[in-house]
């Protein structure tokens, strides 16, 4: 496989980076570089392009003026020359597109050719569509930044019309092949705000964090900031990021300076790099008058200019000092700042903005507070250093939970995306006479070794697979690719609100048929005003869906809302599930509707279908199949659960009981059932 990598922003070239030079010098070359670094270690590619513009700057660096820079025997960083020789900064380069678009024309008409396109944001994806336009190349777009949410973020009044930027971002989301995004965030609020129906092309691939050859040691750190320090040896409160006015940076040094104790017991350093850009250089100044200003002398490091090699060093000096890192940016779309700092075993304090607090959530290395908030800031930092037993339990979880966010697992997902694009997977011939469709959390999942089982009895093709679970459509993408699960041919997503179409490339369509059937009489919006003015309690606003809206509580919290719903005449079907979750879907909804609808587009009836599920949300989707598989892992709340069909109650868990159900009816290819399985027969509701 060739990939060719786009990216037309900032100083891009091979390791090492000065990020920060300019101000489009960040984490996005970081993300391209190591994509691309670990892509190269994936057995089915052969070659990879890194496709940027070439610029003559001395100040920059003269390697930026070279046609080819060899990264890795697999990987070279190809630069388009055109007639503008000097560096641009993003917001100019829009002028330049026309020339650079015939630039990469004329180099892939000498060949070869890539397989797919991945072009990093949206500028990118014009010059890519062209490419696809000649040559039918598939085209992978990742966004970065959405102008739409940063303009949202940072402030002012919404634009009369759409800007060129957000004009280019509405063309890329609707016309690429594929979306790949980091955070849920970006999946479901950002994407989402742009009206595009683009939520089955969506695929959340978290990016990783480059492991240095050897550890960093604490040496250069010391030798950078220490002489700034009157008392070295305190806990080091660290920040790293560009000197741009997004990034925040200014907050860091007023709640450092504004929280009673904090400047007293604690150093506070930031690496903010040289900048050559007229704004960068407005920020650094910035800092430091805001430093001078509250008298923090001995007490803050604002070094002019730091290597490359500085930043991971400086993370281990401050996990030495028992320090905390900091990332408190009006707007950010991952946070691979939240990752590096993670990877060196050191709590964090961030931006709930955006993709650091989803970093947070699923490492579980520190607190994300509204960055607006000075005073929060500040007392979430002296929190972590002041509590011996937090910042320990935060230090593990740094270090342990690192597994989520794997260049590794990037690549393997990635390259299997692309493989999709170019080679489709072919659609099952014949009329099905089955159609099996099973829940994913705790379900499929929960043993690897069952579910790696599993995949093959789905890739041998007894049947048609269909998942249902109470995950978005790029959330359940997300959980069965980590588990090794293949796509299915559907997905019932939302609690059985959403049914999505799979086409065998990496994408699905929303079945509108369905959500038409549900719509008729739903409120949601009367249901969440009465909900609220009730005392429920929301679930994250990524949670909420067209046709759903979830709360927090158990099953008797779950009966007081739906008592609520009936005296306010709202008809609305209420669903606890794991002891701590509702969900509130219209009455024609769920999971067991979804099923006999997908069902009906195969020719089949709900009694034709065998469906796996293990907790209170999938109570409608076992009582309508007509076979029922429970796994030995179900929760308490499907006990005496009743069905039309067939139930098996199985003494396997997880995966192995579902091919144990399987087994037992008869299913070609499935795992014979273990000795002594616990079956139970139910009888007809």
């Amino acid at each position: 496989m060739f990939i060719m990598h786009m990216a037309f922003g900032g100083c891009l070239k091979a390791p090492p980076v000065s990020y920060g030079l300019t101000e489009d010098t960040g984490g996005h070359i970081a993300y391209v570089l190591g994509a691309a670094a670990e892509q190269a270690r994936q057995p089915p590619v052969r070659r990879i392009e890194i496709v940027t513009r070439a610029f003559d700057d001395p100040a920059l660096g003269s390697v930026h003026g070279q046609a080819r820079e060899v990264v890795d025997p697999v990987t070279t960083v190809v630069r388009l020359r055109t007639a503008e020789r000097r560096y641009l900064s993003k917001q100019a380069l829009e002028a330049e597109m026309p020339a650079l678009e015939a630039a990469l024309l004329a180099h892939l008409a000498r060949g070869p050719r890539p397989d797919v396109i991945h072009a990093h944001f949206a500028d990118a994806v014009g010059v890519a569509l062209a490419a696809r336009d000649r040559w039918g190349i598939p085209v992978v777009y990742t966004p970065h930044s959405l102008g739409r949410d940063k303009a949202a973020v940072l402030g002012g009044p919404p634009p009369r019309r759409p800007s060129r930027r957000l004009t280019r971002e509405e063309r890329a989301i609707a016309a690429a092949d594929a979306i790949v995004v980091s955070s849920r965030d970006e999946a479901e609020r950002q994407l989402e705000a742009y009206g595009i129906a683009c939520a089955g092309r969506v695929h959340r691939l978290p990016p990783g964090v480059e492991s240095p050859a050897r550890p960093a040691g604490t040496a250069r750190a010391r030798a950078l900031l220490d002489p700034a320090f009157a008392d070295p040896d305190r806990p080091l409160i660290l920040a790293v990021a560009r000197p741009v006015e997004k990034k925040n940076l200014r907050a860091i040094v007023e709640a450092f300076a504004r929280t009673p104790g904090l400047r007293d017991r604690a150093n506070l350093a930031i690496l903010a790099g040289q900048s050559l850009d007229p704004g960068g250089r407005a920020v650094r100044e910035g800092l430091r008058a805001a430093a001078a200003h509250h008298g923090l002398d001995g007490a803050v490091a604002l070094p002019p200019d730091h290597r490359p090699e500085d930043v991971p060093s400086a993370y281990q000096l401050a996990a030495a000092r028992r320090g905390v890192f900091v990332n408190p940016a009006l707007h950010e779309p991952f946070g691979l700042t939240v990752l590096e700092a993670a990877a060196a075993g050191l709590p964090v304090v961030v931006t709930e903005r955006g993709g650091p607090a989803d970093i947070v959530a699923t490492v579980g290395h520190g607190v994300a507070v509204d960055p607006a908030d000075v005073a929060a800031l500040g007392a979430a930092c002296l929190e972590t250093i002041a509590d011996a037993a937090l910042w320990d339990r935060r230090s593990a979880a740094a270090t342990s939970g690192m597994g989520a966010y794997s260049w590794r697992d990037y690549a393997r997902r990635s390259v299997r995306l692309y493989e999709c694009l170019v080679r489709p997977r072919a659609a099952p011939r014949g009329a099905p006479r089955r159609l099996v469709v099973c829940d994913i959390d705790g379900t499929l999942t929960g043993d690897r070794a069952a579910a790696a089982r599993f995949a093959r009895w789905v890739t041998a093709g007894a049947a048609p697979f269909a998942v249902a679970t109470g995950r978005s459509m790029p959330e359940a993408r997300l959980v069965l690719e980590r588990w090794g699960l293949p796509e299915p041919m559907a997905f019932i997503t939302s609690v059985g609100s959403e049914i999505w179409h799979a086409d065998g490339r990496g994408r699905a369509m929303l079945d509108e048929a369905f959500a038409a059937s549900i719509a008729a009489g739903w409120d949601a919006d009367g249901a969440s005003e009465a909900l609220l003015a009730a005392g429920a309690v929301p679930q994250a606003a990524v949670e909420q869906r067209r046709f759903k809206r979830s709360f927090l509580g158990d099953a008797d919290e779950a009966a007081r809302l739906g008592a609520v719903l009936r005296a306010a005449g709202i008809g609305a079907q209420v669903i606890a599930s794991h002891e701590r979750l509702i969900d509130v879907l219209p009455l024609r909804a769920g999971k067991g509707a979804a099923m006999a609808h997908l069902a009906a587009t195969l020719g089949l009836a709900p009694a034709d279908c065998v469906a796996a599920g293990d907790s209170g949300n999938d109570r409608c989707l076992l009582g309508r199949a007509g076979v029922a598989i429970v796994p030995g892992n179900a929760l308490p709340e499907l006990d005496g659960l009743r069905v039309r069909g067939r139930l098996l109650r199985t003494k396997a868990r997880h995966a192995a009981g579902v091919l144990e159900g399987l087994g037992r009816i008869g299913l070609a290819g499935a795992a014979p059932a273990p000795r002594n399985a616990a079956v139970a027969e139910g009888l007809p509701a």
